[in-house]
């Protein structure tokens, strides 16, 4: 496989709330109340609809001189972002999601041996995880750095789905990021141990220019990178054992960490 093929997954590169409708306050209400018979006033004190409301005893104990509150159950109406919760149930389906990418892309061979069918289902999932990514600045997290395993892509440069399979990299490939340093490293393994190391340009906090400075083939013979050893990336999910990559030719890359500890040469 051309070592150049493999883009660096460092590309660094997705509401409203409406306001509610204000409640009438307490003074509003005992106006209103004071002006009804003695007999109704009590019936004044009945739920607004969407609304509990209790009553909260005055000062000293007076009677009628109590003012509103309303209850906890007001709240349950109101969209899960004013609820504090949403963060907590965003991670409890990034977890379901990152296991049903991990099962559908098992028997692939890092996208090798994926039909079309195959594609579509771990796209779909992908963009699902892509949804629930908690680290919106992936640059800036330490979670980014390290030595990562390529378990999935849609790239045929990597692939080469063209060649016979004994000729194929089937060894593992690894991308080594820090993003302190702005240096990236991609590594085959058996059978032709190659390399690429390149620089990294942020362009935001989630995508990064990429420019390949050299190559070493067999792990040994350097060769210093033509000026169109370049690209993009962005990182679309991230977190302390997964991430997933997008590169500027579209294609899709699913990685594992497996080495936090890593670094790149300079």
């Amino acid at each position: 496989m051309a070592p150049a093929s493999f883009p660096l997954s460092v590309s660094c590169a997705p509401g409203s709330s409406r306001p509610l409708a204000a409640s009438p306050g307490p003074s509003v209400a005992a106006a209103a109340s004071s002006q009804l018979p003695a007999s109704s006033r009590s019936s004044e004190r009945r739920r607004v609809p969407g609304l509990a409301l209790a009553a909260v005893p005055g000062v000293g104990g007076r009677k009628g001189g109590g003012r509103w509150r309303a209850g906890i159950s007001s709240f349950s109406f109101l969209p899960p972002f004013f609820t504090g919760n949403k963060g907590e149930k965003d991670a409890e389906k990034a977890v379901r999601l990152k296991e049903e990418l991990l099962d559908a892309i098992a028997p692939l061979e890092r996208g090798a041996e994926a039909t079309p069918e195959d594609k579509e289902r771990v796209e779909q999932i992908a963009q699902q995880l892509e949804a629930v990514n908690q680290v919106k600045e992936p640059l800036k997290s330490d979670l980014l750095n390290g030595k990562w395993e390529l378990l999935y892509t849609t790239s045929t440069s990597i692939l080469q789905p063209q060649r016979p399979k004994y000729l194929r990299p089937f060894g593992k490939i690894y991308q080594a990021i820090n993003a302190d340093t702005l240096r990236a490293q991609n590594m085959e393994t058996y059978p032709y141990f190659n390399q690429v190391n390149a620089n990294l340009v942020p362009l935001n906090p989630r995508r990064v220019a990429v420019k390949f400075d050299y190559f070493k083939i067999f792990s040994l013979i350097p060769i210093k990178a033509p000026g169109s050893g370049k690209g993009e990336l962005e990182i679309t999910y991230l977190d302390e054992e997964l991430r997933v990559s997008r590169g500027d030719k579209g294609n899709l890359f699913v990685l594992k960490m497996v080495d936090p500890t890593y670094r790149v040469p300079l």
